[in-house]
C-alpha cells in the first residue's frame, strides 16, 4: 500500500530554508529558486517533479580559444545551460560579458523556462554566454569568438533542440555569424537555428520593439485593473536601452506621461512630462542622456523612488532590494529587465500593496516574437508588422489575465501567481510524458 505521506497532493513537500533564501540577496539563482520553492509548495508539487524542475538538464562549460588580431592566442570560457526542454527546444539569449557566471546563466535559463510557459509558447529555457570584454575586441575578433563558441556547442544547437537569440553585448550581426557557422557545419542554410537575425536573413518584423511593446501591453492592463486612466498615468523608466526606450516611446504615444528616464550615467526628470521624441533624438546624437536641456538631473537611485503610477526597471538585475524597496512610491512596477527585484524586496513591495508585473510576464514580448520568427522561418512564410504586433498583444493580454486569475485564486502576488502558472504547465507536460529510464 502506498504511503499517504508521499502520495501526490497529500502534503506540501517544499520547505525552503527561510534564512538561506536571503543569505545572498543579490544571487540571481537563489532569487529565482526562492520564488520557485514558494510556488511549488503552494502547488503541492510532487517530490520527484520538484527535483526534476529544480535541476538544469545540461550545464556545459567550454574553452573558446581564438587568435587575436596581434597574433596572440587567447582562451575564453563559454557557458551553456539548458534548464528544461519538456515543452520544446530551449530558447535562450547568448551574452558576451565579463560578469557572466554559471549561477547567473542557470538563473536566466530557468527564468526562460518559466517565461515561455507563462505565455504558453512551445519552448523550454536555456541561456548561454562567453566571459569576455567585447569592448576591447575588434569586429574580426568578435566574429572569431562567436564562430568558435558556436562550433564548441554545436551538438546541442538546432531548430528542434536549442535556439539562441541576442542578449547583452550581442546583436543581429552575432546571430548572423551563429546561423552561418551552424549552416556551414550542416551543409545547408538553417535560418531557424537562431532568432533576432537581420530581416534579410529571415528575421521577423517587430522583433526589435517586441520586449518594450510587451511591457506596454501589460502595463495598460494593470492600469485598467487599478482604474488609472491612461492619459493621467505617470511613468518612470530606469534604463534607456532598447527595452526602456521602446517602452517609453510607445507609452508616450498612448498618452502616458513619462516623467523620468535614465541610463548608466544617470537620469533626467520633469514632472510635467519629458518630450520622448526629443530625448530619443538627443540619444541618437549624444549617446547618453547627460546634458539633455530643460530637465532636472537625477540619479538612478532617485528615479526608483519617484512618485509615479508605473515604474519600469529596464536595466539591470537587483536594483530594487531590501534597502530601497520601502522607499518605492510607484503603484505599479513593470519589470522590463530580468531579475530587477530581489526576493527579499518582494515581501516589502507586497506589504506596501504595489502591483508588480513580474519579469517572466512583463518582458516576455521579446521571446514571443522570437517564437514568431522561428515559426516564420520554419514555414517559409513571413508576416507583416501589423500581424506580428496584433498576435503579440493577444498572447500578452491572455497571459496577463491568466496570471491575474491564478494570483487571485490562491491569494498570492502576481509574481508567485506567474510562477505557479508556469510550473503547473511544465509539470503537466512531465506528468504526461513520464520518466524515461
Amino acid at each position: 500500500m502506498s504511503n499517504p505521506k508521499t502520495r501526490r497532493g497529500a502534503i506540501s513537500v517544499i520547505k525552503p530554508d527561510r534564512d538561506r533564501r536571503f543569505v545572498t540577496e543579490d544571487n540571481p539563482f537563489e532569487a529565482m529558486m526562492s520564488r520557485f520553492d514558494d510556488a511549488a509548495r503552494r502547488l503541492n508539487l510532487e517530490p520527484g517533479l520538484y527535483k526534476v524542475l529544480r535541476s538544469p538538464e545540461k550545464q556545459i562549460i567550454v574553452a573558446v580559444p581564438i587568435m587575436r588580431d596581434n597574433g596572440e592566442i587567447e582562451v575564453y570560457t563559454g557557458i551553456r545551460v539548458l534548464h528544461n526542454t519538456s515543452r520544446g527546444p530551449a530558447k535562450r539569449g547568448s551574452r558576451f560579458d565579463l560578469a557572466v557566471t554559471l549561477d547567473e546563466v542557470k538563473a536566466l535559463a530557468a527564468w526562460m523556462t518559466w517565461k515561455c510557459a507563462v505565455v504558453n509558447l512551445p519552448f523550454g529555457g536555456g541561456k548561454g554566454g562567453v566571459i569576455c570584454d567585447p569592448t576591447t575586441m575588434s569586429v574580426n575578433e568578435l566574429e572569431r569568438l562567436t564562430r568558435r563558441y558556436t562550433a564548441e556547442i554545436i551538438e546541442i544547437l538546432g531548430p528542434d533542440s536549442d535556439v539562441p537569440a541576442p542578449d547583452v553585448n550581442t546583436n543581429e550581426r552575432v546571430m548572423a555569424w551563429i546561423m552561418d557557422t551552424y549552416s556551414m557545419h550542416k551543409g545547408h542554410t538553417v535560418t531557424a537555428v537562431v532568432t533576432g537575425k537581420p530581416i534579410e536573413m529571415g528575421g521577423s518584423l517587430g522583433r526589435r520593439d517586441a520586449t518594450g511593446r510587451g511591457c506596454l501591453v501589460v502595463a495598460k492592463q494593470a492600469l485598467a485593473r487599478l482604474e488609472i486612466p491612461l492619459d493621467q498615468a505617470t511613468v518612470a523608466v530606469q534604463g534607456f536601452g532598447n527595452v526602456g526606450s521602446t517602452a517609453a516611446r510607445l507609452m508616450a504615444a498612448e498618452g502616458m506621461r513619462i516623467v523620468a528616464v535614465s541610463d548608466k550615467k544617470g537620469g533626467i526628470y520633469d514632472p510635467k512630462g519629458l518630450d520622448i521624441p526629443s530625448v530619443l533624438e538627443w540619444i541618437k546624437e549624444h549617446r547618453f542622456l547627460e546634458g539633455f536641456p530643460g530637465a532636472k538631473v537625477i540619479s538612478n537611485e532617485e528615479l526608483l523612488t519617484l512618485k509615479c503610477d508605473v515604474l519600469v526597471p529596464a536595466a539591470l538585475e537587483n536594483v530594487i532590494t531590501s534597502k530601497n524597496a520601502g522607499a518605492v512610491k510607484a503603484r505599479i512596477i513593470c519589470e522590463g529587465a530580468n531579475g530587477p527585484t530581489t526576493a527579499k524586496a518582494d515581501a516589502i513591495l507586497d506589504k506596501k500593496g504595489i502591483f508588480v508585473i513580474p519579469d517572466i510576464l512583463a518582458n516576455a514580448g521579446g521571446v514571443t516574437v522570437s517564437y514568431f520568427e522561428w515559426v516564420q522561418d520554419r514555414g517559409g512564410y513571413f508576416w507583416d508588422e501589423e500581424t506580428v504586433n496584433e498576435r503579440l498583444e493577444k498572447i500578452m493580454s491572455k497571459a496577463f489575465d491568466e496570471v491575474v486569475a491564478m494570483a487571485d485564486k490562491h491569494g498570492v502576488s502576481m509574481r508567485i501567481g506567474a510562477y505557479m502558472l508556469a510550473i503547473e504547465r511544465v509539470a503537466a507536460m512531465h506528468r504526461m510524458r513520464g520518466l524515461y529510464a
